[in-house]
Formats: C-alpha cells, sequence, structure tokens
C-alpha cells in the first residue's frame, strides 16, 4: 500500500511517505538577546502525551489561550499522539472499547491550533485499529503539515530521523517504542508499523537499539539538534520509577549525539537528570488525557503534567524552565462529559507548588537538583549532577 500525496500544507512540504517535513524559506533568526552574527538561540517545548480522543478545541475553555500562547512562543513544541487517528483504510479494532485510542483526524488541527509543530506516531496504541489505522494516521498528518516520527511505511523509515526547519534553526526527531507492540504493529522492511525497540531477556535488543543510535548519529550535526524520544511501556512496579534500563538507553541517546531525550508511557511524571550537559526528561506525563477508564482508575498523579521549555544556544543546552500543568479529571459537565475530560491548564498556587514538589523529589532522586523560580523550575546545566 502506498499513501495519497497531501493535499495543502500551510508552510510545510512533505518529502515522503514517511513524513519527512520541512518548512519552506524559514531561515534561522538571530538570537533575540544578541546581534544576528552571535548564537543563534532555539527554543523548544517538550510537552506530555496527547491522548486526545475528541477535538477540545471544538469549544473554548477558560485555560485555552493561556496555554496556547505558551506553545506558540517557542520555535517548536513536541508532543506524542496518542490516538490513531479514524480513515477509509481503518481495520478491525484490536483492543477493548475502554483503551481504543481512536480520533478523527480534527484532532490534529486542534494540536496545530495550539502550537504543537510536531509529535511522535509511534506507540503501543498505533496499532488499535490495524496496520490501515496506521497508514490513516500517517496520512492524516501528512495533509495537515503535521511533522511525525516513529512509524513509517517500512522499518528504515520509521526509524530514520525527521527533520523541520524552525524559525531557530533546523531540529530532527528520532522515535521509538517499546512494550505492549502488539503482534503486527511492529515495521519491518516490507511492513508499514512502529519502530520498535524489543527487550530479550538481557534487556533491549541490541540490533533495535543500534538501529535508533545509528539514526541519531548520522543526523546530528553543530547546524542540525536532535531530540530523541521513546514511548516506554516497560514500566517498574511503581509507574513513578524510572528503571535502570530506561536511564541507561537515554545516555547511549545522548552520547550517540541527540541534544535532549524525552518520554512518554506510564501517565504520570517520572524524574528529570542530565549527562554530558544534556537534558533527559524520563515521563512527562500527559498534555492532554482523555481516557475513557472510571473515575478512580487513575490517582491524582494522573492528571499533574509539565512544559519543559528548552533554551539551546549554538546547539547546547542552556537551560530549561520546567512549567506545571494541571489536566482536568472530569469533564466540564461532569463525570460522563469525556469530550472536555482530560483539558490542559497552567497550573498556579497549591497546584502548582504540589506538581514542582513532586518532580523535584523524583529529580533528585536520580541526583538531579531543581532550582525553583516562582510558579516554576528551571533545569540547568550547572548544576547538573554526577551520573548515577
Amino acid at each position: 500500500m502506498t499513501l495519497v500525496p497531501p493535499t495543502t500544507l500551510t508552510r510545510r512540504t512533505l518529502l515522503g511517505a514517511g513524513g519527512t517535513m520541512l518548512l519552506a524559506g524559514c531561515a534561522s533568526r538571530p538570537a533575540a538577546n544578541g546581534p544576528a552574527t552571535g548564537p543563534a538561540t532555539l527554543r523548544i517545548n517538550l510537552i506530555g502525551q496527547a491522548l486526545m480522543r475528541e477535538n477540545i478545541c471544538a469549544q473554548d475553555w477558560p485555560a485555552k489561550d493561556e496555554i496556547s500562547a505558551r506553545l506558540l512562543s517557542a520555535d517548536l513544541t513536541i508532543s506524542d499522539l496518542e490516538v490513531v487517528i479514524r480513515g477509509p483504510r481503518s481495520g478491525t479494532p484490536t483492543r477493548g472499547a475502554e483503551t481504543l485510542h481512536t480520533a478523527s483526524p480534527d484532532v490534529i488541527d486542534c494540536l496545530r491550533s495550539l502550537g504543537v509543530g510536531m509529535v511522535n506516531s509511534a506507540s503501543n496504541h498505533a496499532f488499535d485499529l490495524n496496520t490501515g489505522g496506521i497508514l490513516d494516521t500517517m496520512q492524516a498528518l501528512g495533509d495537515r503539515g503535521m511533522p511525525f516520527a516513529g512509524t513509517g511505511m517500512t522499518l528504515a523509515d520509521a526509524s530514520r530521523a525527521k527533520p523541520i526547519d524552525t524559525p531557530g534553526g533546523p531540529v530532527a526527531l528520532v522515535a521509538a517504542a517499546a512494550g505492549f507492540i502488539r503482534e503486527g504493529g511492529a515495521a519491518t522492511p516490507t511492513r508499514p508499523g512502529v519502530a520498535e525497540l524489543r527487550r530479550g531477556p538481557d534487556g533491549l535488543d541490541p540490533e533495535d537499539v543500534t538501529r535508533m543510535l545509528a539514526a541519531i548519529a548520522a543526523t546530528a550535526n553543530p547546524g542540525t539538534l536532535v531530540i530523541a524520544y521513546l514511548h516506554d511501556h516497560l514500566w517498574e512496579a511503581d509507574n513513578a520509577v524510572t528503571p535502570a534500563w530506561k536511564r541507561r538507553f537515554a545516555r547511549q541517546c545522548i552520547e550517540a549525539g541527540a541534544g535532549a531525550f524525552f518520554s512518554h508511557g506510564a501517565p504520570l511524571l517520572q524524574g528529570i537528570e542530565m549527562h554530558r550537559g544534556r537534558p533527559i526528561f524520563h515521563d512527562l506525563g500527559s498534555f492532554t488525557f482523555q481516557t475513557k477508564k472510571v473515575d478512580d482508575a487513575y490517582d491524582h498523579l494522573a492528571w499533574q503534567s509539565l512544559i519543559a521549555e528548552c533554551r539551546f544556544e549554538a546547539g547546547a543546552f542552556v537551560s530549561a524552565r520546567l512549567v506545571p500543568v494541571q489536566l482536568d479529571a472530569q469533564g466540564a459537565a461532569g463525570p460522563n462529559d469525556l469530550a472536555t475530560r482530560g483539558r490542559p491548564r497552567l497550573a498556579h498556587g497549591a497546584e502548582a507548588t504540589a506538581i514542582l514538589d513532586r518532580i523535584t523529589a523524583l529529580s533528585a532522586r536520580l541526583g538531579q537538583t531543581l532550582v525553583r523560580d516562582g510558579e516554576a523550575a528551571l533545569l540547568e546545566p550547572s548544576r547538573q549532577a554526577v551520573s548515577t
């Protein structure tokens, strides 16, 4: 099967069936605090996963403008698309209704309007509507000018870095998923699917790891910032604990040339650390969380998240401002209003304090110090802990 070429794209041109995108005519801008000859400033927001089954932009909500302004202020905001897009090739569902994560294409339009400019498409839910669902999702992303990484027409396509030009310079995303990838969902040399990192008895499959590290190394250069991404469902008994294998893998990605690593999977925050002066965000929780599970399926921690506002100068990580986000555990009309459940808002007051206290404690377990700055926290290379 082949993807139909996209129709009208706004600022981007699609360069391949797997979703490699380039922004046309976007030159790197000078740093906001220096002359044109100074180091380029690149601002990237990394946010929680987008489990958006219903288009939450169909209605305004009080926090919408504040959230959108925050995301749109960056050169690029990256999230994880935690749904499969329904389309003409969608196949038989591979799971029950409660955990079937599907959506119509207008959720992509919603994410774009909120400021999301690139997504990971590799997850355990990418195969929820069989191979046809993967194809429809890639098609919808391409048609709407949303760059993506992690799925493709072949394993090589799904595994390669996907570049995008931003006002602050070129960025490339390398993405994969580990855990709960159902039979038939992984890409192969001849089948569309997810770039999977399999786990064997001794840890992650060396061939899969090598493939991802090679994609990072082949793309990383002084002019391109590579972001490494993993969708992870190989959890510890306590989902807030970052597994040792994941910490090792994240460091390998940094050593291969990634300027930052971030991840989702467990629908709650995990700790933050640094390696070789570059940030590792082990889990940023959810940006939107439209789960159909009953109210008590998740405790209050599942509705906490962060925006990691990262700043790079000439490719080097300078700092990240961690802005707390609170999600609505119930819809605007109550528990049965799933269409508005899980909408995000910037946290303030006691909510902000609780989220920042939690991420500070989780990061301290990994040996990393965060500095409080009002209703945010700062991650800085000068406070990097010795790797443990």
